[in-house]
């Protein structure tokens, strides 16, 4: 079976062994130890694989509890259906979240065209004083 070390991961995955060890405390990944005192860890497929659905839960923009809270569900003995309903729970839950942002964002993006078209009638009153002015 293959097994990776923090580095190798981290280079794979191009990340900091700091993340890869708050990945840990949090407990998304569980390497085994070895070497003097434990320092070593020894990283399973199974982490590997852990590590990947973290990180793609994490592009999707979900919490590292909501990815824990997935990623344990397909490492149980479940029904897969009990898995999926949960995660489109979550999903649901991440879109509407997304939606309002969206919303917000779209109302800000209004407002900042508006103060646009404001800004440039007045520099165009502005300019077409001064030219008036001069002539």
């Amino acid at each position: 079976m293959a097994t990776y070390t923090i580095s190798d991961l981290a280079r794979e995955f191009d990340l900091t062994t700091r993340a890869m060890r708050f990945y840990e405390d949090m407990g998304l990944l569980r390497p085994e130890r070895a070497g003097p005192g434990g320092r070593n860890r020894i990283y399973s497929a199974r982490d590997r694989t852990r590590l990947k659905l973290t990180l793609r839960a994490k592009r999707l923009g979900l919490s590292l509890t909501e990815a824990k809270e997935i990623i344990d569900l397909y490492d149980s003995p479940r029904d897969t259906g009990v898995q999926l309903i949960k995660f489109l729970e979550v999903l649901a839950m991440h879109r509407k979240q997304l939606e309002a942002q969206m919303t917000d964002l779209q109302a800000n993006l209004d407002e900042v065209c508006e103060h646009e078209r404001e800004a440039r009638e007045l520099l165009a009153k502005i300019e077409s004083s001064t030219a008036q002015s001069r002539g």
